[in-house]
């Protein structure tokens, strides 16, 4: 079949296939929010132990950031081998990387037992995690956003991310869980590692789930025809679409820099600046994430019915009102207040998040997608999400106050929701028609 025409796969194995990606995508970026909820309670004791809280936790946000300096590694090598050989063979790939890394951080001895060796040997392992899960996310989406159809590509695509949401909600849970059944003394001595190695068992089941899945249909109409495949995507992607390469980095912008103060920022918060129990933001953000979970397949499917461009405006341009009333809710230490705070943040982020598969994978043709995809939505994360935790945490430092992080994320959600603006409506076109227009 010619690569101009669109392959669809039969309505069984599409569920299959979103069923298979949403769980994998789960477990992988399970292993990944891990290690920043960590970051935030536990490695700034362990492994970079500091006369001053926050320097402490500033050094192990620190770590955390190279896990997204990794990622667009990731993405450019498992793009390119992703645009040749397939998608299916980079998601299994992906999964055992991340997961090994995890289960090892489990393993690790800390900075009172071998030294300056523990945090080095986390920072390694941090960087394995940054460039697996680097290649995880273009796999994940376009090996679903290819075997559906364009009247609900974004619905069908958006259950991956939902998967995101769902690993940020099973890695806050089971540090919820540990922290409150345990003293602090034991947490810290044995019980944060728990969760690191439930991972060995995720693989498993990841790996066993994502067997079943079928190659994508359109990236096979592709490979059969020889003058299709591109021998380097990544500088394809850079020489002929500019345009929506920084398009694509403008809508990621805010969406990751948000996530990350709402989901990491907000534990050192609480519990630093506020000097409340760690479990009152931990459950906070499992709500929160519950709610965020449901949300994202609803904004994917709003997107397929209004268009790509106003639901991810309408995300960007709340979350620049959000951002202030964020920082008020956290500061009344009201538990339910807190809870509120981080509802609303994930409401306008599902916004973003929900649209956001579909909308990066129209924007490129099938040849380079999962480059031109991966390129934009990682590259972005050195300068967002990377820095956010440490930006914020630096901000309060400084100030004392949540207002200066209010602003910094606000100001993120401008350039977002004028990226939203400037960017062309893809809703409703096929992968045909986007192939032929390139």
């Amino acid at each position: 079949m010619s690569a101009a025409e669109d392959t669809l796969a039969s309505p069984s194995t599409l569920r299959r296939v979103v069923v298979a990606s949403m769980i994998g995508t789960t477990i992988e970026w399970y292993d990944f929010f891990l290690y920043g909820t960590a970051a935030a309670l536990v490695f700034n004791k362990l492994f970079f132990p500091a006369s001053e809280p926050l320097v402490g936790t500033m050094l192990a946000f620190a770590t955390y950031a190279l896990g997204f300096v990794a990622r667009p590694l990731g993405g450019v090598v498992f793009g390119h081998f992703g645009d040749r050989i397939g998608r299916k063979r980079l998601l299994m790939l992906s999964l055992m990387l991340m997961g090994g890394a995890t289960v090892l951080i489990g393993c690790l001895p800390t900075f009172d037992q071998v030294g300056l060796l523990a945090p080095a040997l986390l920072v390694l392992l941090r960087l394995v995690q940054g460039f697996a899960v680097g290649g995880e996310w273009g796999g994940a989406v376009l090996i679903v956003a290819e075997h559906g159809d364009a009247r609900r590509r974004g619905f069908w695509a958006s259950w991956p991310q939902a998967g995101v949401a769902a690993g940020s909600l099973m890695a806050s849970g089971v540090l919820a869980l540990m922290a409150g059944l345990q003293s602090e003394a034991d947490f810290l001595a044995w019980g944060w590692r728990v969760p690191f190695l439930i991972s060995a068992v995720l693989i498993g089941v990841g790996w066993w789930v994502r067997a079943t899945v079928e190659e994508s249909p359109t990236f096979q109409a592709v490979a059969r025809e020889a003058d299709a495949v591109e021998k380097a995507p990544a500088l394809e992607a850079i020489r002929t679409r500019p345009r929506e390469l920084l398009i694509g980095a403008g809508l990621k912008f805010a969406e990751n820099i948000s996530y990350y103060v709402v989901t990491v920022f907000s534990i050192t918060y609480v519990t630093t600046k506020m000097g409340l129990p760690r479990a009152t933001v931990l459950n906070a953000i499992l709500v929160a994430s519950a709610v965020h979970c449901v949300l994202i397949p609803l904004f994917g499917a709003l997107s397929d019915r209004i268009g790509r461009r106003p639901v991810y405006a309408f995300g960007a341009f709340g979350m620049v009102i959000w951002a202030f009333v964020f920082f008020r809710l956290l500061d009344t230490a009201d538990p339910m207040l807190i809870t509120l705070a981080c509802v609303g943040a994930l409401v306008f982020h599902g916004a973003m998040y929900g649209p956001q598969a579909a909308f990066l994978a129209e924007m490129f043709p099938t040849r380079i997608r999962y480059s031109g995809a991966s390129l934009s939505y990682q590259v972005t994360s050195i300068f967002a999400g990377s820095l956010a935790p440490l930006i914020a945490a630096a901000l309060l430092r400084a100030t004392g106050s949540g207002t200066p992080v209010a602003i910094y994320v606000a100001a993120a959600a401008l350039v977002t929701g004028f990226a939203a603006l400037a960017a062309r409506e893809t809703r409703g076109k096929t992968f045909a028609e986007i192939d032929r227009a390139a």
